[in-house]
């Protein structure tokens, strides 16, 4: 969790994947333009590789969104603790589990060596599927709005 100046907290939702250079990365970018601050979106990847996939940062440029210095992490247990949810990308069984966090994975296909309009058939889904969980989440984030 992350303290903002007026001691309210923002809840963290961690996307993991194995190399964390395509598609957690991309789920966290378009959480963190959906979610306009309200909570923190960070990206990591079990074995994470040395840089983006270049055809990745091409397509989210195309949609606006800049990941030209983004840089793969790699997941750790303080990472999963600092986050309410953690949101695994193909790498579901590689993931640590750690009580209390909620839980989902996405079965969505690596941009790893597709072309690039297989990329963009990747970023969609990606986007859509942030869009859906930005829907779920919205009524907890801002509860005086219902």
């Amino acid at each position: 969790m992350t303290a903002e100046p007026t001691g309210a907290v923002r809840p963290t939702v961690l996307f993991v994947a194995v190399r964390d250079a395509g598609r957690s990365q991309m789920a966290a970018a378009y959480l963190t333009q959906l979610a306009d601050g309200a909570l923190n979106a960070r990206s990591a990847g079990i074995r994470p590789a040395a840089r983006l996939d270049p055809a990745v940062v091409d397509a989210m440029a195309e949609d606006g969104i800049d990941l030209s210095s983004a840089q793969p992490a790699e997941v750790t247990v303080e990472s999963i603790n600092n986050a309410q949810m953690v949101v695994t990308l193909g790498s579901g069984g590689d993931c640590p589990v750690i009580p209390g966090r909620r839980y989902e994975d996405w079965d969505v296909d690596d941009p790893a060596g597709q072309s690039p309009d297989g990329v963009r058939a990747v970023r969609d889904d990606i986007k859509h599927r942030v869009q859906q969980l930005m829907s779920e989440l919205q009524p907890a984030l801002h509860p005086d709005a219902q």
